[in-house]
């Protein structure tokens, strides 16, 4: 059989699937308070890829000495270290907001002023370096457009900006529907919401940016971890939008899913689960070990593991530890045998 793409269903099978082992073994995802570790990892990694889509230039260390510990390593503009502190700012706030939101007191995925403070919390520093060209007093970090904006390159136009009040509150009206509407799979409703959000383009600048802490505010308080769409595939993701503009959600909301599950079993559940608990092996990949070569060693049954009915392993941290430093002895005990032959050899 040849091997290629998953089909979305079965993509949106395995999210689903891994959020339903997360709520029903592991407790749900924690807190930011619960677990400070899990949201900081997230924090950085969005800070720095949702800002390169749009241009920044920071790499990843760049990004973690500047939100650890203050340092503006290299030589960049200032506007560029602004974009990334004020993303940073804004993705800490939604992720608190989100988990802990102080006393809300309703089920609102999303309100209109948790909006406006998104853009406001991103755009603030870097628009106190490198405000908007055409901005007007009324356009500052939180309000909405005074401004028409032209066509995209795909051909989407934005609404006139006297619309776009009207159509946000259509958005509202439609985010409030996503918990019960049942009609389609949950990340084709998450890749609407996103796209309906980009389209109408509510701010002059930084849309980008508050679509997407705006998306994973509604995530989060749907109990799932964040999206970080990665730079890597900026390319992937614009394509896709361009296909949602005109009404084909699928793209957008693999990329979406896949986003999810990724960051679920690369931050989450290892951080939650403990050192004996069995999780799949994709949360147990690491630097030091592919999650091929964890199936390949529990295939070959050097890495215990317990195989489950739909063809899925899971180990836990506790036996790839164990696995690992097996596999470095027997590596140094082959290493002392070519040792010990070549020792042996006479000399010529």
């Amino acid at each position: 059989m040849t091997r290629g793409r998953p089909p979305q269903d079965r993509i949106y099978a395995r999210l689903t699937d891994a959020i339903g082992d997360l709520n029903s073994r592991l407790g749900g995802l924690p807190t930011p308070s619960e677990a400070e570790g899990i949201w900081a990892d997230l924090w950085h990694q969005e800070a720095h890829h949702s800002t390169a889509i749009e241009g920044n230039t920071l790499v990843l260390n760049q990004v973690r000495k500047l939100l650890d510990q203050g340092l503006a390593v290299g030589a960049k503009e200032l506007r560029e270290y602004m974009e990334v502190q004020g993303y940073a700012d804004a993705a800490q706030w939604v992720y608190q907001q989100a988990r802990d939101p102080g006393g809300r007191g309703d089920d609102t995925l999303v309100t209109m002023n948790e909006v406006r403070e998104a853009h406001y919390r991103a755009m603030t520093p870097v628009w106190g370096v490198a405000p908007h060209p055409d901005a007007s007093d009324k356009e500052s970090p939180g309000k909405f457009r005074e401004h028409d904006i032209r066509s995209f390159p795909g051909g989407m136009t934005p609404p006139s900006w006297v619309d776009v009040g009207p159509q946000m509150q259509d958005w509202l009206d439609f985010v409030v529907t996503i918990p019960t509407d049942t009609s389609r799979p949950l990340p084709e409703l998450l890749a609407d919401l996103h796209n309906r959000f980009e389209r109408i383009h509510p701010f002059l600048d930084g849309n980008g940016r508050t679509g997407r802490l705006v998306l994973n505010l509604v995530l989060i308080r749907l109990g799932y971890p964040p999206a970080i769409i990665f730079k890597r595939d900026r390319a992937k993701y614009l394509k896709a939008m361009d296909r949602a503009d005109g009404g084909d959600f699928g793209p957008l909301a693999e990329l979406i899913a896949r986003s999810v599950t990724d960051n679920l079993h690369r931050f989450v559940v290892p951080a939650v689960a403990g050192p004996a608990r069995l999780v799949p092996l994709a949360s147990l990949a690491s630097e030091t070990v592919s999650v091929v070569a964890l199936r390949a060693a529990a295939e070959r049954g050097r890495l215990r593991a317990d195989k489950q009915a739909d063809g899925t392993w899971r180990s836990s941290k506790k036996w790839v530890d164990e696995y690992l430093a097996s596999r470095h002895k027997r590596s140094s005990t082959k290493r002392s045998e070519t040792d010990v032959v070549a020792q042996s050899r006479p000399s010529p």
